[in-house]
């Protein structure tokens, strides 16, 4: 994942931003307890945002616990739960599938750094693959279908962004109700949609350089290291619709104390992202520390 979603954290109370804080931190140590230490460098907010999704039928509880970032007064965190597992688990997955691919796309010099990745996650790649061997045969199938389209520069954005929709879309099948099954389905096929074209916005000067594929220069015929206005502006336009489409199948859950959080998150943090990358003053936040609400004003 990329690092994308968080909320607007200085809409919400000092109660809901330290629930988001727990769960962050809870996946934290999910990841850790289930995959050791350097699996916890895999956090990052997308996948919170999915474990919370996960998690609005569970009421959530918090401990106080300490780690790395937090060795002294600890930091409260949310209790273990299945979701807070199956967030750990698919991350691990996708991660691994995407050093991969970095590997793939590198010379070996270049890709050192991706090298000692896999080596060093690949046992916890292998326990997580036999937790949901399902996800990994799709996210081996989907990517291969990405490469296929890259290879082919694909000017068609719904062409390639769908590999992605599609595997973000496989882990509501952890759902057991079928009504929310199919609602989270909606939710995460064009969150993945989301993350896939946003984050080939805020790639755009970089491939540009490089000459990577990037779906937006094939599709825009852009010559420069920058879309035009008008170019911008219709990119923006297919953004708002998956993120109106994800806001139109969340309205459905019953989200419980964490509507605050996700009302945030669907209604103002998803747009106010889009136009920081657009307009290019996005800057990707550290790590979640004290430094939380600070952070988010940037996209207010």
């Amino acid at each position: 994942m990329f690092g994308y979603i968080r909320p607007a954290a200085q809409r919400l109370s000092e109660e809901e931003a330290e629930r988001f804080r727990a769960v962050y931190c809870g996946l934290c140590h999910a990841l850790g307890r289930r995959y050791g230490f350097a699996a916890r460098f895999l956090l990052n907010y997308d996948f919170t945002l999915l474990a919370i999704l996960l998690s609005l039928s569970v009421k959530p509880v918090c401990e106080r616990r300490r780690c790395a970032a937090h060795p002294c007064k600890g930091c409260a965190a949310m209790r273990g739960t299945a979701a807070l597992d199956t967030a750990a688990d698919h991350s691990v997955v996708l991660a691994w599938w995407q050093i991969q691919d970095h590997i793939a796309d590198h010379r070996f010099f270049p890709g050192l750094k991706y090298r000692l990745a896999a080596l060093i996650l690949h046992r916890a790649y292998r326990r997580a693959r036999a937790f949901v061997p399902a996800f990994d045969a799709a996210v081996q199938e989907r990517l291969r279908e990405l490469g296929g389209l890259e290879r082919a520069g694909c000017a068609s954005l719904d062409a390639a962004a769908e590999p992605f929709a599609a595997i973000l879309a496989e882990i509501a099948e952890v759902e057991t109700d079928e009504k929310r099954k199919r609602i989270l389905r909606q939710i995460f096929y064009h969150l993945g949609r989301w993350i896939y074209l946003i984050d080939a916005a805020d790639d755009f000067k970089q491939d540009a350089k490089s000459g990577n594929y990037n779906p937006l220069r094939c599709r825009y015929h852009a010559e420069g290291d920058e879309l035009s206005a008008t170019d911008r502006q219709a990119l923006g336009e297919t953004l708002d619709a998956s993120i109106r489409r994800m806001a139109d199948a969340y309205a459905l859950l019953d989200a419980g104390v964490w509507t605050p959080i996700l009302d945030s998150i669907f209604y103002e943090s998803f747009y106010a992202i889009g136009k920081a990358v657009l307009d290019g003053v996005y800057h990707k936040p550290p790590r979640m520390g004290k430094s939380f609400r600070n952070m988010s004003e940037e996209t207010a």
